[in-house]
Protein backbone atom coordinates (compact mmCIF):
# COMPACT_ATOMS: atom_id res chain seq x y z
CA UNK A 1 0.00 0.00 0.00
CA UNK A 2 1.11 3.56 -0.73
CA UNK A 3 2.68 5.05 2.42
CA UNK A 4 0.99 8.37 1.68
CA UNK A 5 -2.50 7.02 1.12
CA UNK A 6 -3.90 7.71 4.60
CA UNK A 7 -2.55 11.26 4.62
CA UNK A 8 -3.87 11.85 1.10
CA UNK A 9 -7.32 10.61 2.12
CA UNK A 10 -7.31 12.93 5.14
CA UNK A 11 -6.08 15.86 3.01
CA UNK A 12 -8.81 15.18 0.45
CA UNK A 13 -11.34 15.51 3.30
CA UNK A 14 -9.93 18.98 4.00
CA UNK A 15 -7.53 18.25 6.86
CA UNK A 16 -4.79 20.85 6.32
CA UNK A 17 -2.44 19.22 8.85
CA UNK A 18 -2.45 16.02 6.78
CA UNK A 19 -1.37 17.97 3.71
CA UNK A 20 1.25 19.67 5.86
CA UNK A 21 2.67 16.25 6.72
CA UNK A 22 2.83 15.39 3.02
CA UNK A 23 4.70 18.64 2.36
CA UNK A 24 7.10 17.74 5.16
CA UNK A 25 7.77 14.36 3.55
CA UNK A 26 8.50 15.75 0.10
CA UNK A 27 9.63 19.35 0.48
CA UNK A 28 13.39 18.73 0.40
CA UNK A 29 13.09 16.25 -2.48
CA UNK A 30 10.88 18.52 -4.58
CA UNK A 31 13.11 21.55 -4.00
CA UNK A 32 16.18 19.51 -4.98
CA UNK A 33 14.43 18.15 -8.05
CA UNK A 34 13.27 21.58 -9.18
CA UNK A 35 16.72 23.07 -8.46
CA UNK A 36 18.24 20.61 -10.91
CA UNK A 37 15.73 21.74 -13.54
CA UNK A 38 15.86 25.51 -13.05
CA UNK A 39 19.52 25.79 -11.91
CA UNK A 40 18.81 28.52 -9.38
CA UNK A 41 18.28 27.98 -5.65
CA UNK A 42 15.98 30.96 -5.10
CA UNK A 43 13.85 30.11 -8.13
CA UNK A 44 13.71 26.47 -7.01
CA UNK A 45 12.19 27.49 -3.68
CA UNK A 46 9.55 29.59 -5.46
CA UNK A 47 8.75 26.89 -8.01
CA UNK A 48 8.50 24.20 -5.32
CA UNK A 49 6.20 26.41 -3.27
CA UNK A 50 3.99 26.95 -6.31
CA UNK A 51 3.93 23.19 -6.97
CA UNK A 52 2.79 22.47 -3.40
CA UNK A 53 0.18 25.21 -3.65
CA UNK A 54 -1.19 23.71 -6.85
CA UNK A 55 -1.20 20.25 -5.29
CA UNK A 56 -3.08 21.59 -2.26
CA UNK A 57 -5.69 23.24 -4.46
CA UNK A 58 -6.12 20.07 -6.54
CA UNK A 59 -5.87 17.39 -3.83
CA UNK A 60 -9.62 16.75 -3.86
CA UNK A 61 -9.40 15.92 -7.58
CA UNK A 62 -6.51 13.49 -7.03
CA UNK A 63 -7.91 10.16 -8.29
CA UNK A 64 -5.16 7.90 -7.02
CA UNK A 65 -4.37 6.45 -10.45
CA UNK A 66 -0.72 6.96 -9.55
CA UNK A 67 1.00 7.43 -6.21
CA UNK A 68 0.85 10.82 -4.56
CA UNK A 69 4.62 11.08 -5.04
CA UNK A 70 4.32 10.58 -8.80
CA UNK A 71 1.44 13.05 -8.99
CA UNK A 72 3.44 15.63 -7.03
CA UNK A 73 6.50 15.23 -9.28
CA UNK A 74 4.22 15.69 -12.30
CA UNK A 75 2.94 18.96 -10.86
CA UNK A 76 6.47 20.10 -9.97
CA UNK A 77 7.70 19.26 -13.48
CA UNK A 78 4.89 21.25 -15.07
CA UNK A 79 5.46 24.26 -12.80
CA UNK A 80 9.21 24.14 -13.51
CA UNK A 81 8.58 23.97 -17.27
CA UNK A 82 6.25 26.97 -17.05
CA UNK A 83 8.84 28.86 -15.01
CA UNK A 84 11.58 28.10 -17.55
CA UNK A 85 9.35 29.21 -20.42
CA UNK A 86 8.60 32.49 -18.64
CA UNK A 87 12.28 33.01 -17.83
CA UNK A 88 13.21 32.34 -21.45
CA UNK A 89 10.59 34.85 -22.62
CA UNK A 90 11.87 37.49 -20.16
CA UNK A 91 15.42 36.99 -21.41
CA UNK A 92 14.28 37.45 -24.99
CA UNK A 93 12.47 40.64 -23.98
CA UNK A 94 15.42 41.91 -21.89
CA UNK A 95 18.60 40.38 -23.30
CA UNK A 96 20.94 42.20 -20.90
CA UNK A 97 19.43 40.87 -17.65
CA UNK A 98 22.27 39.22 -15.76
CA UNK A 99 21.12 39.82 -12.20
CA UNK A 100 20.35 36.18 -11.36
CA UNK A 101 22.40 34.45 -8.77
CA UNK A 102 22.06 30.95 -7.42
CA UNK A 103 23.46 31.68 -3.99
CA UNK A 104 20.41 31.41 -1.74
CA UNK A 105 21.12 29.12 1.18
CA UNK A 106 18.74 27.58 3.67
CA UNK A 107 19.57 26.21 7.07
CA UNK A 108 22.44 23.75 7.01
CA UNK A 109 22.77 20.75 9.26
CA UNK A 110 25.77 20.83 11.59
CA UNK A 111 28.92 19.21 10.27
CA UNK A 112 28.22 20.04 6.63
CA UNK A 113 31.25 21.03 4.57
CA UNK A 114 29.63 24.01 2.86
CA UNK A 115 32.48 24.60 0.42
CA UNK A 116 32.70 20.97 -0.72
CA UNK A 117 28.91 20.81 -0.96
CA UNK A 118 28.80 23.98 -3.08
CA UNK A 119 31.55 22.69 -5.38
CA UNK A 120 29.80 19.34 -5.78
CA UNK A 121 26.47 21.06 -6.47
CA UNK A 122 28.11 23.34 -9.04
CA UNK A 123 29.66 20.34 -10.82
CA UNK A 124 26.30 18.58 -10.90
CA UNK A 125 24.52 21.69 -12.17
CA UNK A 126 27.12 22.17 -14.92
CA UNK A 127 26.87 18.55 -16.04
CA UNK A 128 23.06 18.65 -16.00
CA UNK A 129 23.08 21.91 -17.97
CA UNK A 130 24.64 20.04 -20.91
CA UNK A 131 21.50 17.91 -21.20
CA UNK A 132 18.26 18.79 -22.92
CA UNK A 133 15.41 19.70 -20.57
CA UNK A 134 13.74 16.34 -21.29
CA UNK A 135 16.90 14.39 -20.48
CA UNK A 136 17.61 16.46 -17.36
CA UNK A 137 14.12 15.80 -15.98
CA UNK A 138 14.51 12.06 -16.43
CA UNK A 139 18.03 11.85 -15.00
CA UNK A 140 17.04 13.77 -11.90
CA UNK A 141 13.83 11.81 -11.40
CA UNK A 142 15.62 8.47 -11.76
CA UNK A 143 19.15 8.96 -10.49
CA UNK A 144 18.61 11.64 -7.87
CA UNK A 145 15.02 11.13 -6.73
CA UNK A 146 14.94 7.35 -7.26
CA UNK A 147 11.63 7.12 -9.09
CA UNK A 148 10.88 3.92 -10.99
CA UNK A 149 10.57 4.01 -14.79
CA UNK A 150 6.79 3.62 -14.58
CA UNK A 151 6.54 6.53 -12.12
CA UNK A 152 8.66 8.72 -14.39
CA UNK A 153 6.55 7.82 -17.41
CA UNK A 154 3.41 8.75 -15.49
CA UNK A 155 4.88 11.97 -14.06
CA UNK A 156 6.08 13.15 -17.49
CA UNK A 157 3.18 11.63 -19.45
CA UNK A 158 5.46 9.73 -21.84
CA UNK A 159 5.89 6.02 -22.68
CA UNK A 160 8.30 3.92 -20.63
CA UNK A 161 10.37 3.28 -23.77
CA UNK A 162 10.91 7.01 -24.13
CA UNK A 163 12.02 7.20 -20.50
CA UNK A 164 14.52 4.40 -21.09
CA UNK A 165 15.96 5.83 -24.30
CA UNK A 166 16.25 9.40 -22.94
CA UNK A 167 17.88 8.13 -19.77
CA UNK A 168 20.34 6.02 -21.75
CA UNK A 169 21.33 8.94 -23.99
CA UNK A 170 21.53 11.34 -21.06
CA UNK A 171 23.79 9.02 -19.09
CA UNK A 172 26.03 8.58 -22.13
CA UNK A 173 26.32 12.34 -22.52
CA UNK A 174 27.04 12.83 -18.83
CA UNK A 175 29.66 10.10 -18.92
CA UNK A 176 31.52 11.78 -21.78
CA UNK A 177 31.26 15.18 -20.06
CA UNK A 178 32.49 13.98 -16.69
CA UNK A 179 35.28 11.60 -17.68
CA UNK A 180 38.69 12.94 -16.88
CA UNK A 181 41.24 12.92 -19.69
CA UNK A 182 43.75 10.12 -19.36
CA UNK A 183 47.38 11.18 -19.07
CA UNK A 184 49.46 10.69 -22.18
CA UNK A 185 51.87 7.79 -22.04
CA UNK A 186 55.38 8.84 -22.53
Amino acid sequence: MDDDRLLVDRARRGEADAFGELVGRYQHRIVSFVRALVSDAADAEDVAQEAFLRAYRAIRQFRGQSSFKTWLYQIATNVARTHLDKRRTRREDQPDDSGESGTAMGELPSGVDVEADAIRRDQIDRALATLSAEQREIVVLRDVEGLEYREIATALDIPIGTVESRLFRARQRLRTRTQRPRPARG
